[in-house]
């Protein structure tokens, strides 16, 4: 058995009981903690409860939107969010990654599939691209300057043109790091995971499009016009910002 400080902790909520015992069965015969919540309030007092590493979030709670709870606990918490819902409208999909969830399941699902994407999920989290640098490795020695913007690499801090600080997570961070040393250049998905140095890329991860969109919303005056980072169709993404190195 783990110790149990290195057992996540996985918050289900949904509001149909059955799923909830099925959910828990599943994680708990993999060694995860679990706490259940039928509705927003009910997470709310798990998150305050005890640290979390993740959500599993249904849309459909009865009378509450699941879309505002998943906006709610993003405006407050780094945790990471699979929806899990009955809806199967392409569309849900994308507001879903939009609001900054990790993954998507449609109802019915399989429970391998279920704990294949929490794994990976965690991983991500847990990986190499998400980790601070060992504290004896040297800084970064150069500064970058896009659209206004400068990335401080000694720093490790983003700033505006009136001088204005802008918070970023360490994965974000990375990725934007990444992004303007790289300018119009493509970047698949298995580009970006491995330049993250992350883990294996596997077909049920969405963390990278997730990761994407909230780096988009610190960085972009526009949401949703996706100007400094392009979707390439089929392909994946290209910082389209003329960078200056200082």
């Amino acid at each position: 058995m783990p110790d149990a400080s290195a057992i996540a902790h996985i918050v289900i909520v949904d509001d149909d009981p059955a799923v909830r015992a099925t959910l828990r069965d599943c994680f708990e015969i993999d060694n995860y903690r679990v706490s259940e919540a039928s509705d927003g309030n009910g997470l709310s007092a798990c998150l305050a409860a005890a640290p979390t590493d993740l959500i599993t979030l249904d849309l459909n709670l009865g009378g509450e939107n699941g879309f505002d709870i998943a906006r709610a606990v993003r405006a407050k918490n780094n945790v990471p969010i699979i929806m899990i819902t009955g809806k199967g409208d392409a569309i849900d999909r994308i507001v879903g990654l939009e609001l900054g969830a990790d993954d998507y399941i449609t109802k019915p699902f399989h429970v391998r599939e279920v704990l294949a994407r929490v794994r990976a999920v965690l991983r991500r989290y847990a990986g190499p691209g998400n980790s601070a640098p060992p504290p004896d490795q040297p800084p970064a020695a150069n500064s970058y300057r896009f659209d206004g913007w400068v990335l401080d690499g000694n720093r490790r801090q983003l700033t505006s043109a009136t001088g204005g600080s802008r918070d970023l997570t360490t994965a974000e961070y990375n990725l934007l790091m990444m992004f303007v040393e790289r300018p119009h250049r493509v970047l698949s998905r298995d580009n970006i995971m491995d330049l993250l140095k992350g883990h294996e890329w596997s077909p049920f991860d969405r963390s990278i499009d997730s990761l994407i969109v909230r780096l988009r919303k610190k960085i972009e005056d526009s949401p949703g016009a996706n100007q400094l980072i392009k979707t390439v169709r089929g392909v994946g993404y290209v910082f389209t910002a003329d960078v200056r190195k200082s």
